[in-house]
């Protein structure tokens, strides 16, 4: 999250990187430079991100309110990395850590619409006396709760009265927060769940369950560690927030600035150039920011000029920018949220989920470039002149941003914990700032970044707590179980259905609640369903993971793609189909890892030989479905050969040699009918020319 002074001096908190540019035009030094007379180049990035991004758009905050909400800010910062270095006991740290997170997310994002006449002068909109009448209140249960911690967890069988009532506050403000961040649905999903756990009894079999009482739900929900202290609470409160605070780091000390420079120099000057350009830039932003709106807009705002001028249409431009903007939730060393949740619910380290992700992510951006490659032959794309220095001389003078990334791979691999990992990785970013005298982290600047990061976490706090009552709920009444044996009834056992329920499943709920809630949720009841029919439980974790990523580019409602085509000016309903057109790779490569004991080979589990195997047999599996997408292999590319490479792309799904065998015959048949079709339409058109020259 970046805050960004108004022309009144207010400040904006809002999930995004810093843009090197807000308008897409940039000085000669900085690199490139955008024609200022494109209109295309100038958008509000902000009114875009909170148009579009799951996520509520936060307060203009301006004067004594926003100082107060940066202390605030900057004290929960603290906190988070004080206890790195001082751990304490669960049951007292994740109280303390929501009793200042929630009360500043009363603070931070507004309960109702702001007033038209603030809207339309850009006044800013600060907290109103009811937004600090409830921050007052959420402190109040945790105060309650941290005073006598111990002894508070001790009588969750048997609690007092006003144990119950701290409780039911505690519950009560965690939903009107989770409400200001992501809207309506997810306070009405755990409201649903309560109903359930309530009125169980009534439900008709086989969802029944016994019914609960305000004790045993208060007591297992709130004064207990499967509820709102649970899993989710505990990953915003360690993972979440140390990283929101290297992201703020790193972007101020100029990364997101150099990352940008770096794809354009690298990949600007080719006829496939920019998208390649757009690609890569979207990878390395990933690593500021968690989301793929934000990174959609940011990149959007520099290089969609680039795109119109190199000739793409707005549509084909816009999948582009999206397509590259959603990678940034799956991309290594930074992944979405949801990604230490795995590491969390697993027990495993943070080190080894990067690793599950790398090849999927290699075959993510290797789908997309190919299209891009095609794209480029399609539409005749030509290269742009940009004023830009050479990668080799950016690399040598800024190249040291990538240090503090490789940091925490290199810490983790060494045996130190994710958390601590981060923390040194910050300190580094921090220290190697003072190489650029433009970006030095001067004590104003470490202050704006502590501030940011922790309002980088602010929209995520709300829903992790509300997801782990959902949580709660499930594991007291076995509904999660209940719902996982139906799918695998429903499906007879298959594990192809499954895996295709369980796809679909999770898509369709992506569609309502965020990322990381989805993640939460589905695992939930996903997860041991796919465990029920022989899938590992890490397999089926990250197949849970990518498509609850996947959901944002996902029809009907492609967040990333609409938030594209506001930038490009393309049809919404084109730019999502084509957005869905780059990733569709990533929604079959999950099914490798889940369909076969080898298939986890792309998770880099199992011998050299299986991986490489894998890997193999996947790229060419990918390749293949990009020919069928993008019509062009040699040259244009007719239906015959496309249904067939994409048919022969589906049976290697499974990573069994007799269906490897029967895929790659039948993709050797669609290049051959390819070839053959291509000779002959060349044959046709010398003929044509030289029936031309002789009349």
């Amino acid at each position: 999250m970046t805050e960004k002074p108004n022309g009144n001096g207010a400040v904006q908190a809002r999930t995004s990187p810093e843009p090197p540019g807000r308008t897409g035009r940039r000085n000669a030094d900085d690199g490139v430079t955008a024609d200022p007379r494109d209109k295309e180049a100038v958008i509000d990035e902000e009114a875009l991100i909170a148009e579009f991004e799951a996520e509520k758009p936060a307060r203009h905050l301006n004067g004594k309110p926003g100082i107060a909400v940066k202390a605030i800010g900057v004290a929960l910062s603290l906190f988070a990395l004080y206890w790195v270095f001082n751990p304490m006991p669960t049951q007292f740290y994740l109280p303390a850590f929501l009793m200042v997170g929630l009360p500043m997310t009363f603070l931070v994002y507004r309960g109702w619409g702001r007033s038209a006449a603030a809207k339309a002068s850009g006044r800013s909109d600060n907290p109103h006396i009811l937004d600090w009448l409830l921050a007052a209140i959420a402190v109040v249960p945790f105060a309650y709760i941290i005073s006598d911690w111990d002894s508070f967890f001790r009588r969750a069988i048997t609690p007092t009265y006003l144990d119950l009532i701290m409780g039911v506050i505690a519950i009560l403000v965690t939903l009107e927060a989770s409400r200001r961040t992501v809207g309506i649905l997810v306070p009405l999903v755990v409201v649903g769940f309560f109903a359930y756990a309530a009125f169980g009894s009534f439900v008709p079999a086989p969802f029944n369950t016994s019914s609960f009482n305000w004790i045993r739900l208060v007591g297992h929900n709130v004064m207990g560690t499967q509820g709102l202290f649970g899993v989710p609470t505990d990953v915003a409160a360690s993972y979440i927030i140390l990283f929101t605070i290297y992201g703020a780091v790193l972007g101020a000390s100029g990364a997101t600035k150099f990352f940008i420079d770096l794809s354009f120099s690298a990949f600007g000057q080719s006829k496939s150039g920019p998208g390649r350009t757009v690609t890569l830039a979207g990878f390395l932003l990933g690593t500021v920011s968690g989301s793929g709106v934000a990174t959609t807009v940011t990149l959007g705002g520099i290089s969609w000029p680039l795109l119109r001028k190199a000739g793409y249409p707005k549509e084909h431009g816009g999948a582009i920018l999206a397509a590259a903007g959603i990678g940034a939730i799956m991309s290594p060393p930074t992944l979405g949220a949801a990604a230490f949740i795995i590491a969390a619910l697993l027990g495993v380290s943070y080190l080894q989920v990067l690793i599950w992700a790398t090849i999927p992510t290699v075959l993510y951006y290797f789908g997309i470039i190919l299209a891009i490659e095609m794209d480029a032959r399609r539409f005749k794309t030509k290269a742009v002149e940009l004023d830009v220095k050479p990668a080799g001389k950016l690399l040598l003078r800024f190249g040291y941003h990538f240090s503090s990334l490789l940091a925490i791979v290199v810490f983790m691999a060494m045996g130190m914990t994710p958390f601590r990992a981060v923390v040194f990785a910050t300190a580094l970013a921090f220290v190697l700032s003072f190489l650029d005298r433009q970006s030095w982290l001067t004590p104003k600047r470490i202050w704006d970044a502590l501030a940011t990061g922790a309002m980088g976490a602010l929209s995520v706090i709300p829903v992790m707590a509300a997801a782990g009552l959902i949580v709660g709920i499930m594991t007291l009444t076995g509904l999660g179980l209940k719902l996982a044996n139906i799918i695998v009834d429903f499906a007879g056992g298959s594990l192809l259905l499954t895996a295709i329920f369980s796809a679909i499943s999770v898509t369709l709920l992506g569609l309502a609640v965020p990322v990381t809630a989805s993640f939460i949720i589905s695992w939930v009841i996903i997860g041991p369903a796919l465990q029920d029919v022989g899938v590992p439980a890490f397999a089926a974790a990250m197949f849970i993971f990518y498509y609850s990523v996947l959901s944002e580019v996902s029809p009907p409602t492609a967040l990333s793609p609409f938030a594209a085509s506001a930038i490009t000016g393309g049809r919404p309903i084109k730019t999502m189909w084509l957005t869905w057109r780059y990733t569709l790779s990533a929604f079959l490569v999950p099914f490798i890892f889940v369909l076969s004991d080898d298939g986890v080979g792309l998770l880099l589990q199992g011998s050299p030989g299986s991986i490489a195997l894998a890997f193999t047999v996947s790229l060419l599996a990918v390749a293949s479905l990009a020919v069928a997408t993008g019509a062009w292999l040699f040259g244009p590319a007719r239906w015959p050969e496309r249904v067939l490479l994409g048919v022969g792309s589906l049976p290697m799904l499974v990573m069994e040699p007799l269906y490897i065998g029967i895929g790659a015959a039948i993709i050797a048949v669609g290049v051959l009918v390819h070839i053959i079709g291509l000779r002959r339409h060349r044959t046709d058109m010398a003929l044509d020319r030289k029936d031309d020259a002789s009349l």
